[in-house]
């Protein structure tokens, strides 16, 4: 029975949003009264030791797909400040943009958060403005439809499609963003850490365009520079 309760949650971010668990009714401003302290006392010392005002202005979430791994930066002053890093618990599909519902791709590139569901089924979830601009103009020229959709930052440790970063996780990333506006988080996936690793050659039938998307990638994780961590 557990195994099969574990399917099910997991099947969940691939046909639909993660949607409202049974019996809550929560608003954003009950997550932020529930949480906010918590969040606080957890992220005001990383930012402090980065030299980082607390709340920022500005975030970004760089995620790495082939290490599982997302790192937090705040702009201060212009300059991108490296916070703290999540592990990314779950994750479905290989290196290479989604392009169509189904195919339990996490999307490539940079995304903007537009929705935050304080019920959802993974504890709190961000939703991604996933397709963008850029993924429907590909889809154009492509001649795809049906690029699918409702990706999310969630917590938990499941996921199709999707990126779940566990609860803690998700409570800070969730308060945090409805402190300083959605409008001001930035979400950067990239299949691997350009900063560190070479580009590697795509499937074959990938379209031309992913390696354009790549060296975009590429180029704006510079923002983001790191000690080498290898």
């Amino acid at each position: 029975m557990r195994l099969i309760s574990v399917l099910l949650v997991g099947l969940l971010c691939f046909h639909s949003s993660p949607v409202l668990a049974l019996g809550v009714n929560r608003t954003v401003a009950d997550v932020i009264t529930h949480y906010g302290d918590k969040v606080e006392s957890r992220l005001q010392p990383r930012f402090a030791f980065a030299g980082v005002e607390w709340p920022p202005q500005r975030v970004s979430l760089v995620a790495f797909k082939d290490t599982r791994l997302m790192e937090l930066w705040a702009l201060n002053d212009g300059v991108w400040q490296h916070i703290k890093d999540y592990r990314v618990k779950a994750m479905s599909g290989r290196v290479g943009p989604k392009l169509q519902e189904g195919d339990r791709q996490v999307p490539e590139g940079e995304y903007r958060i537009e929705l935050l569901n304080p019920n959802s089924a993974y504890h709190l979830s961000l939703k991604l403005d996933y397709p963008n601009a850029f993924d429907r103009q590909q889809a154009q020229e492509d001649g795809r439809s049906n690029l699918g959709g409702d990706i999310f930052i969630h917590g938990g440790r499941v996921s199709t499609g999707c990126l779940a970063v566990g609860d803690s996780a998700a409570e800070e990333l969730f308060v945090l963003a409805a402190m300083i506006g959605e409008a001001n988080v930035s979400v950067l996936i990239t299949p691997r850490d350009y900063r560190f690793r070479p580009s590697q050659p795509l499937a074959e039938n990938a379209p031309a365009w992913v390696d354009d998307l790549h060296d975009q990638i590429a180029n704006r994780l510079q923002l983001f520079p790191l000690a080498d961590k290898r």
